[in-house]
C-alpha cells in the first residue's frame, strides 16, 4: 500500500450547494473484490456522498469520480473497529485480573463501548472534516 493509494468510485452529481456537491454512488462489480469495501461502506447499496468543495464547475447529472486516500479508510477502520476491540479486551483483562466475576467483567467490557461511541459521536464534525473526498470529472 503506497502512500498515495486511493479508493475511487464513479457516481453522478445529484445536488450542488454553496459548499458541497452531493454525488450518488452506485454499486460496481469491482466492489466485490475490493479489500476496502467494508471500510468505505459503499458495497451494500447506492449511497450519497457529500464532497465539500467550492469548485462550481460541476453540473447536476454529470458523471464524476469520487476519490479518497486509502490511508483515511484505514484510519476509519481503526476508529470504528480496532480501537473499540482493544478497549473491550483491555477492560476485560483488567477486571478479570482484579478478581471480578467473568459475567460482570464481560458485561462491563461491553458497556464501556457506550462512552467510546458517544465520544466518537461528540467529535463527529471534527472527524468529518478530516475524512475528505475529492471529486474529479470523468
Amino acid at each position: 500500500m503506497g502512500k498515495n493509494s486511493t479508493i475511487e468510485h464513479k457516481g453522478i452529481v445529484s445536488e450542488i450547494n454553496e459548499n458541497a456537491i452531493f454525488v450518488d454512488l452506485s454499486v460496481q462489480s469491482a466492489c466485490a473484490a475490493c479489500h476496502a469495501k467494508s471500510v468505505c461502506g459503499i458495497d451494500s447499496a447506492q449511497k450519497t456522498i457529500e464532497v465539500r468543495t467550492n469548485n462550481n464547475s460541476f453540473n447536476i447529472g454529470e458523471k464524476v469520480k469520487v476519490v479518497m486516500r486509502e490511508s483515511l479508510g484505514m484510519k476509519a477502520l481503526f476508529l470504528g473497529y480496532l480501537l473499540p476491540f482493544v478497549v473491550v479486551i483491555s477492560t476485560l483483562m483488567i477486571l478479570l485480573s482484579a478478581d471480578f466475576s467473568e459475567g460482570f467483567s464481560g458485561l462491563i467490557s461491553i458497556v464501556v463501548l457506550v462512552p467510546y461511541y458517544f465520544v466518537l459521536y461528540f467529535f463527529k464534525d471534527r472527524i468529518k472534516r478530516e475524512f475528505n473526498f475529492d471529486i474529479e470529472k470523468i
